[in-house]
């Protein structure tokens, strides 16, 4: 394996995070025509953290790929992507096909094998799903070491040292390369891509590819039966005493 670092960033399109979801008229899934789309936050700091990496010691890594499973428009993500830092993309187009985990985990592992990539670093999970899934299966069937929800990153040599919050302190792993990370939320904050860097991206490459290319079937595991909004709470009360407070309680049978 290469000394240098070859990282791959994956970057999913997803219903931007200010704008509320609302389901479709037919029950089957989020309302998606005249919606605001953006690049999924947690795939915006893993590929914020590549670009940090490579600013910190440009002789240490060799190129940052981004690659996104999606649409044709998810070309917009990664015209982002590569606006922020990344040296080159590829769109892998399954139309409006919804994509599950592991097959992205697996068109994913085609990509890193293609790409001869020795680090993915990826968002712990994408807004839309929430599965926090595709990390832990692509680190399976590329048979690598894993380190998820990480909060710092530091690399030496052939060495990468992964701090994740966890309930009361810290959890911190070291494994070697190749590696893959998911990132969690605290790890940094994403810069915003500048006009230059917007202009400079059109003339970087943009690869297309279709599943197929890679022998990759989109199979279904999963069937959605029906999607929809979760009951409205209904609004608390509050109490005066502790005497009262217990007196609810037994009325509700909670004690």
């Amino acid at each position: 394996m290469s000394s240098k670092l070859r990282i791959l960033v994956p970057v999913k399109r997803v219903i931007d995070f200010a704008i509320k979801p609302r389901i479709n008229k037919a029950q089957t899934g989020v309302e998606t025509k005249g919606v605001k789309f953006s690049i999924n936050p947690f795939c915006d700091i893993a590929l914020e953290e590549s670009v940090r990496i490579k600013e910190a010691d440009k002789d240490k890594v060799e190129n940052i790929h981004v690659v996104s499973v999606g649409p044709a428009k998810a070309q917009d993500v990664l015209r982002t992507a590569l606006a922020k830092g990344a040296d080159n993309s590829t769109l892998i187009d399954v139309g409006d096909e919804e994509v599950e985990p592991l097959t992205v985990a697996k068109l994913l592992q085609k990509v890193v094998e293609k790409d001869k990539s020795n680090l993915v670093i990826l968002g712990k999970q994408a807004i839309d799903d929430d599965a926090n899934q595709t990390g832990q299966m692509l680190a399976g069937l590329l048979n690598w070491p894993q380190a998820t929800n990480a909060s710092k990153i530091e690399i030496d040599g052939e060495t990468v040292t992964v701090t994740r919050e966890i309930d009361g302190g810290a959890d911190t792993l070291r494994a070697k390369l190749p590696l893959v990370i998911t990132t969690d939320l605290r790890l940094n904050e994403p810069r915003y891509a500048s006009l230059p860097n917007i202009m400079k991206a059109k003339k970087k490459p943009l690869d297309k590819l279709k599943p197929s290319d890679l022998n990759i079937d989109l199979v279904k595991r999963l069937e959605t039966l029906k999607v929809v909004e979760p009951p409205v709470r209904e609004a608390g009360i509050k109490v005066e005493t502790v005497d009262e407070l217990v007196a609810k309680l037994k009325d509700l049978n909670a004690i």
